[in-house]
């Protein structure tokens, strides 16, 4: 076979695999949102009609676009996750998107799958993905897919028709998984984010700092020192791969938080204020309004309204 021949019949391939794993979580996520499977590292989404925009906290994690597509922003960068690019993304990023494409007749379906990074972390030894010092970039990057990442995914989805066999080879095949995602184009980003030591390392050690500890207040020179860099190193790599700073990135996660609290209606306004590490109920306010674009009870109560509505 020469080479034309063998591209064709790897894009057939793809684009068979791909067919097959579209029906799979058409079948698997009939009504809109995103559905938990048996698989917890597993999860699937479906729209049916184009989203206005909203922001989320992306966590390391594994995107795929299906059908449809979804425009993702990470600070002023944007992309655009669509059929025959996989998303990856490697530290915990406070991002904005929406749907763009998506029908009735043909709906927006994405699989994710969350990574966990002390697992890549415990494989690296055994991986030839790239190694020495690499520059930071963003948390947040997209590929195009081919068979060798989309076999393992499909695998794993035909077997949550088989709790038993699930249970046996779901964690041979999340292993195979991570090893093609560290030998493919992610894996030197991957790779550095897991690699003690790197700078895109102790960022990501900076962001989980910050993850357990957004309520307190935050003094940049001392969570520099926890993570072994200087103030200006931090600034600087921070943002590369965040898109934001340490301090903004903060803000961002005690809006989320509190927003979770008030929607789940644990409390009012000014309780998540204070739970969250706000002094001023009013302040919180106006920077909650600013960013989820609506004062916080009317913010909630769109969300409410809008997840009923899925759900009729």
């Amino acid at each position: 076979m020469n080479n034309q021949s063998f591209d064709q019949a790897a894009g057939q391939r793809l684009a068979q695999g791909r067919e097959e794993l579209t029906a799979i979580v058409e079948r698997l996520a009939q009504s809109e949102g995103v559905h938990a499977t048996a698989w917890s590292s597993l999860s699937l989404f479906r729209a049916s009609s184009p989203s206005v925009r909203t922001c989320a906290m992306y966590e390391p994690g594994l995107g795929l676009a299906l059908q449809g597509a979804k425009q993702i922003l990470l600070g002023q960068q944007s992309f655009v996750h669509e059929p025959a690019s996989y998303l990856v993304t490697s530290v915990d990023v406070p991002v904005s998107s929406q749907v763009v494409r998506a029908s009735r007749e043909e709906p927006c379906l994405c699989l994710t799958f969350r990574l966990d990074l002390q697992r890549i972390r415990e494989l690296l030894p055994e991986v030839q993905a790239a190694r020495g010092p690499q520059p930071s970039v963003p948390g947040l990057s997209l590929s195009p897919l081919d068979g060798r990442l989309l076999d393992p995914l499909l695998r794993l989805m035909r077997l949550l028709d088989a709790p038993d066999d699930l249970a046996v080879l779901g964690p041979l095949i999340e292993r195979e998984l991570m090893y093609r995602l560290l030998t493919g184009e992610q894996g030197a980003r991957l790779a550095q984010i897991a690699s003690a030591g790197s700078q895109s390392h102790q960022v990501s050690r900076a962001i989980d700092w910050l993850r357990r500890h957004y309520d307190e207040p935050l003094r940049i020179e001392a969570l520099a020192a926890r993570v072994n860099m200087s103030t200006s190193s931090l600034h600087h790599h921070f943002r590369a791969i965040t898109a934001m700073s340490p301090l903004q990135y903060q803000k961002q996660l005690r809006l989320h938080e509190a927003r979770r609290q008030l929607l789940a209606g644990e409390c009012d306004v000014a309780t998540a204020a204070h739970r969250v590490g706000y002094e001023s109920p009013s302040q919180f306010s106006r920077e909650y309004s600013r960013h989820f674009g609506a004062p916080p009870l009317r913010d909630v109560a769109r969300l409410r309204l809008a997840d009923a509505e899925s759900a009729a």
